[in-house]
């Protein structure tokens, strides 16, 4: 399984909860590296390919010319109330609910999802790709490769928030369920 981290939009650099759609110029770099996907797949090439449903997921698959299918389960957390704010003013306005955010794995924003349920929905959407088999391609939030990585690791949930994805890069997972294998993220 190859996921890669979609592009990087205003929201990521401005660490705002928000999805936000990519610019034209960032587009383009990803169609430059296009040519780089194709040669990750081999001769047997993608059996199935997802992305998270976010705009910025969508139009990194576009923009890469795969052809995908979105996945509900490999969406980003949902932010709750924090919806269209800065993790600067969320943590002004509630330090106390940041902190709990980042130590507790079942503490989430208000009217938001922990990260508990995060790895948890994408453990199960893991497990069900490993049993269909095959070469899978995933476009998703740095959220969820994270989460996908700890989940196949059976890492402790503590080590989510100390994995790094930055945009545009490649995390592989091989193997199979129970025992699965990481190559550490590369750039495309």
């Amino acid at each position: 399984m190859t996921l890669v981290a979609p592009v990087g939009t205003a929201a990521l650099r401005e660490a705002r909860f928000d999805d936000d759609v990519p610019g034209e110029a960032v587009l383009r770099e990803v169609r430059a590296r296009a040519g780089v996907l194709a040669g990750l797949s081999g001769s047997g090439g993608f059996r199935r390919v997802y992305t998270g449903p976010e705009r910025r997921c969508r139009a990194t698959a576009e923009a890469l010319g795969v052809h995908s299918v979105p996945a509900a389960e490999l969406g980003d957390p949902d932010p709750g109330e924090w919806r269209g704010r800065t993790l600067a003013e969320v943590a002004a306005a509630d330090p106390a609910g940041v902190a709990a955010w980042l130590t507790d794995p079942d503490a989430a924003p208000p009217g938001g999802e922990p990260l508990r349920s995060l790895l948890t929905r994408t453990g199960g959407w893991l497990a069900s790709q490993a049993e269909a088999g095959g070469r899978v391609l995933v476009v998703a939030g740095p959220a969820v490769v994270r989460a996908a990585v700890v989940g196949a690791l059976e890492l402790p949930p503590a080590a989510f928030w100390r994995l790094d994805v930055p945009p545009l890069s490649r995390t592989e997972l091989t193997g199979r369920a129970g025992r699965w294998n990481w190559r550490c993220a590369t750039p495309l």
